[in-house]
């Protein structure tokens, strides 16, 4: 059994933003030399997330919409309020509440079968780093395990 793991450091520029590593988590399952196995693509991040989805521009722009609906950035949240919190402060802390629940409901890691030694998506299949708060830097981190 190998284990080989991968990161990618990378820098968003707004939120929300989808932005395509499909083409970097194929070079980590190729540089791995795994057959048969899987690979975990993980966003180490509670408010950036890893999702599969179709890139259409159309469709990101609906996906865009959906999570603002959903958490908008400028409702009230109890997270945001920086004269009642006290956990977890940093000091260029943002209101970030709407990114958090954004977050929840998206999640932090893909599974993908490795078969053949090729990442197994389908024809618009493409694998997501989502971007839920604002620009900055993020890492992304692949696992490949296998024969």
């Amino acid at each position: 059994m190998k284990t080989r793991s991968f990161r990618l450091q990378l820098n968003s520029k707004r939120a929300p933003e989808f932005i395509d590593i499909t083409e970097w988590v194929c070079q980590c399952v190729s540089k791995s030399q795994v057959d048969n196995g899987f690979a975990v693509v993980y966003s180490k991040h509670t408010t950036a997330a890893v999702r599969i989805n179709e890139n259409e521009p159309l469709l990101l722009a609906d996906m865009e919409k959906f999570l603002e609906r959903i958490s908008p950035r400028n409702d009230d949240y109890q997270h945001n309020n920086f004269q009642i919190r006290t956990v977890n402060m940093t000091p260029d802390e943002s209101p970030n509440g709407h990114a958090h629940l954004q977050h929840l409901l998206l999640g932090s890691s893909e599974t993908i079968p490795v078969l053949d030694g090729g990442m197994q998506v389908g024809q618009y299949q493409s694998v997501f780093f989502i971007e839920l708060d604002r620009p900055r830097a993020r890492e992304v981190m692949v696992q490949i395990v296998g024969e």
